[in-house]
């Protein structure tokens, strides 16, 4: 797994590049000038055209605007919103913030372009089951320009690129998540969790876009409005910071975060690079998958519907995500004190980290371990690994309190590390983190203890201990134990800091309904690129796709993935090749679609464009 997760990284390291983030904000805001500010013509007439006052029944098409919209958004409000967003902000620490709110502006301008050329160029063969999306566009479009070839084969990778990240961010990583978040809440195995999930998506994606449609319409609403009500909550205890937060938003975006607690400090381009991510990771913002479900829309106008979807981002990116960073900053969750032992989780005698050996793998390199060196089975039993041993401490009674348990077999624990004075290669940091497992024993006499993970200052870890080479010596930055939250477990253990034990509910059963929306409206979007693939040989492979699906939502909670690291690798690489597949499309037929959005409001100002249901 190791080597797989590095290779994920460095494909990342490729396709994330800062030049790539550079240019798909660099395409927003041109669309936004160009559409004239969409995102005004949005939040007005949008929610007018979404509110049904612009619905003909006799228009092509299989959903209304508003149950295209919500499975749109089924696959966007997910748990982006609650563990992406935790995952951003514990990398790229507050600054973050403020790129998520630069992605979630333009974003609608990438969103209502992209919409408005999937629907200019969808398939209403069947009018009752329209296809359209980023594939059809170049197909077809460059048909047109004798160059259906090129189209072609253009719409194969799209339907690569799409295939892959349906799989990733919009499968394996909600099922993870989700896992995650179960076990630590009602101690379940993550398998268990990925069984229940898989018969579950399955009997909503058997339907089809209409089904997925009518169970969007409802889930969409109700658990936005039951997260954000909670998020308030949270808020309204911590009111007094909300001031001093923004402000140390908009300045930890140009300027180092300070390090402290668990957060290991952030560079401002650090920040920049995680906002960017997890945002566009969160709402799909020119990444093509959203125009697929748009485009079942019922409209025979396509700009309507790519108003509609500008409201997209708005709701995922300036709400969703705003309020579940705000909570996480203002409970200190990310700055909080140690779990283990003595007063604020600290140590009474603190473990040493020392160097094994030279890494005969890498000569010259040199790994690190926690605690006393000692030789481990890996999981599969391949091979010994040599890595850390200290016994595990007492949990301290704050930490028991605010989540109401104490250690558990598997728990993921971290202590904070520095050097003497080189620093993190991304976060500009002197600190870094080494990652270690609570193990008790079933035999009750036998001492608990923590197995922590070696760590080689090879290619593959620099990123992460760029600052331990050749420093000679290094020592915990805080000399305490702290339980690692991944991703959506951050979010709930914010929550539990202000009223202990909701946060754990209410995180448990907003992941279990995101996770569960954002995998049938993806499972479409994959069906849709089957269909374009194989034509009219689909009908005989959809089937198959759908079982594959759902069996990879459990493999998603098997012990293979287990840190926030690796998770993370996974969903961006989903997220960043559409990138480099959409962005050239939506570009090539950028005329296109801005000419029929301006003709679209024209007539909508002359009064050509009358409501079908007025109010």
């Amino acid at each position: 797994m190791d080597a797989f997760n590095e290779f994920l990284a460095n494909v990342n390291e490729v396709i994330w590049a800062d030049w790539v983030l550079y240019t798909v904000l660099g395409v927003g805001i041109l669309f936004t000038l160009w559409t004239g500010f969409c995102q005004w013509r949005s939040l007005t007439h949008g929610v007018a055209v979404t509110t049904g006052r612009y619905d003909d029944p006799d228009d092509p098409g299989a959903i209304n605007h508003f149950q295209a919209l919500s499975a749109a958004l089924s696959a966007t409000v997910g748990l982006g919103n609650i563990a992406g967003v935790a995952i951003a902000i514990a990398l790229g620490g507050p600054g973050a913030v403020f790129w998520m709110w630069v992605v979630g502006i333009v974003g609608m301008a990438l969103k209502s372009t992209e919409v408005c050329q999937s629907m200019l160029y969808r398939n209403t063969e069947d009018p009752d089951n329209p296809h359209g999306g980023p594939m059809f566009v170049v197909a077809k479009g460059m048909k047109k320009w004798g160059l259906g070839w090129l189209g072609s084969i253009l719409g194969v990778i799209f339907c690569l690129t799409l295939l892959i990240s349906t799989v990733t961010g919009g499968n394996m990583f909600q099922a993870w998540s989700v896992g995650d978040i179960s076990r630590e809440a009602l101690a379940m195995d993550n398998w268990v969790t990925g069984v229940i999930l898989a018969v579950v998506v399955a009997m909503v994606i058997l339907g089809g876009i209409k089904r997925i449609g009518q169970v969007a319409g409802f889930l969409v609403p109700f658990m936005c409005l039951m997260y954000i009500i909670t998020a308030l909550i949270v808020l309204a205890f911590q009111i007094d910071q909300i001031p001093h937060l923004i402000g140390l938003i908009f300045r930890s975006a140009f300027s180092p975060a300070e390090a402290g607690g668990a957060f290991l400090g952030g560079a401002s381009g650090y920040a920049f690079l995680w906002g960017m991510k997890r945002a566009l990771f969160s709402s799909e913002a020119g990444q093509g998958s959203s125009p697929i479900a748009h485009s079942a829309a019922r409209t025979n106008e396509p700009v309507s519907e790519s108003v509609v979807a500008g409201l997209e981002p708005f709701i995922d990116t300036i709400i969703v995500c705003t309020l579940t960073a705000l909570v996480i900053l203002s409970t200190g969750a990310l700055t909080r004190g140690g779990d283990g032992e003595g007063h604020d989780g600290i140590w009474e005698t603190p473990p040493s980290v020392v160097v094994v050996k030279e890494d005969g793998d890498q000569p010259g390199s040199k790994k690190w371990v926690v605690g006393e060196p000692t030789a481990f089975r890996t999981e599969d039993d391949s091979k010994a690994v040599m890595g850390g041993k200290t016994p595990l401490p007492v949990r301290t009674s704050v930490s028991h309190k605010i989540d109401g348990k104490g250690w558990r077999d598997g728990d993921m624990v971290m202590v904070v590390v520095e050097g003497d004075d080189k620093v993190h290669k991304n976060t500009e940091s002197n600190r870094a983190v080494f990652y270690g497992k609570v193990k008790i024993p079933e035999d009750t006499k036998e001492e608990s203890y923590i197995r922590w993970e070696p760590v080689s200052t090879t290619a593959g870890h620099v990123n992460h201990f760029q600052h331990l080479v050749d420093t000679g010596r290094i020592q915990l930055a805080f000399p305490g134990l702290y339980k690692e939250y991944k991703g959506a477990s951050l979010t709930a253990y914010a929550i539990n800091r202000v009223i202990p034990g909701l946060g754990t509910w209410m995180i448990l059963i907003a992941a279990w309904l995101f996770a569960i929306s954002t995998m049938i409206s993806w499972s479409y979007y994959g069906e849709q690129a089957i269909v374009f693939l194989f034509g009219r040989f689909s009908e005989a492979v959809i089937p198959f796709y759908k079982i594959i699906y759902c069996l990879l939502i459990v493999v998603a909670t098997l012990p293979i993935v287990e840190t926030t690291t690796e998770i993370g690798n996974l969903s961006d690489l989903g997220t960043g090749i559409m990138l480099w597949s959409n962005i050239p499309i939506m570009l090539i037929f950028g005329v296109i679609a801005m000419t029929a959005y301006h003709s679209y409001f024209r007539r909508l100002r002359s009064g050509e464009i009358k409501p079908h249901n007025k109010d």
